[in-house]
């Protein structure tokens, strides 16, 4: 697995994907946001572009038919389809790219729940702290080139998370971050 210097192109990217997510998903979409580490200008990460789309809520039947009409095919393991934060389990899709397209991972995610949260919080304290970016980069190349098995590598990196984001919401209470308010038009993320 590598993981690569940042690349330019990864906004460029994210911005072509968004816009074939939101006229394929239309008025389910109330925002689509680049999250993930290639959404971190100057951070190292996979060449895997993390798109969260915010829905008001899930409805499996509905959207992945919408998105499997354009190709995107639904993960099928159960981590897939949920995830803990903040102490909740939470709702979630995640899509893999139709067959030959661009590496990406959409994640269906409801609006305001605490897993959406999350990931905009990582985003944008990554974004922040010059140093809490630059460390996490290391670990992460450092991690890849030690673990090339992808789930050993996520194993591994789970914990790891969890003590950046002690941090992130240090830095969220003093600064006063709040998320960006979902919209039911494309919104465009900052930095992308």
């Amino acid at each position: 697995m590598a993981v690569l210097e940042y690349q330019s192109q990864w906004p460029v990217d994210f911005e072509r994907l968004a816009g074939e997510l939101h006229k394929t998903l239309g008025n389910d979409a109330r925002a689509i946001d680049h999250v993930g580490f290639t959404a971190v200008p100057g951070l190292a990460a996979k060449d895997c572009v993390d798109i969260q789309v915010r829905v008001d809520s899930i409805h499996e039947a509905r959207q992945i038919g919408l998105l499997a009409a354009i190709g995107f095919r639904c993960r099928p393991e159960p981590w897939n389809r949920a995830e803990t934060s903040g102490g909740q389990e939470c709702r979630k899709l995640v899509f893999a790219p139709p067959v030959g397209a661009r590496r990406c991972n959409v994640h269906l995610r409801e609006d305001g729940a605490p897993n959406c949260r999350f990931a905009l919080l990582f985003r944008d304290y990554l974004r922040a702290d010059e140093a809490a970016r630059r460390e996490w980069g290391a670990f992460k190349r450092r991690l890849a080139r030690s673990v090339p098995d992808l789930l050993d590598y996520g194993q591994i990196k789970a914990p790891a998370t969890g003590i950046l984001m002690i941090a992130a919401e240090r830095w969220a209470a003093a600064t006063g971050w709040q998320p960006p308010p979902g919209r039911t038009a494309l919104r465009k993320s900052p930095a992308s």
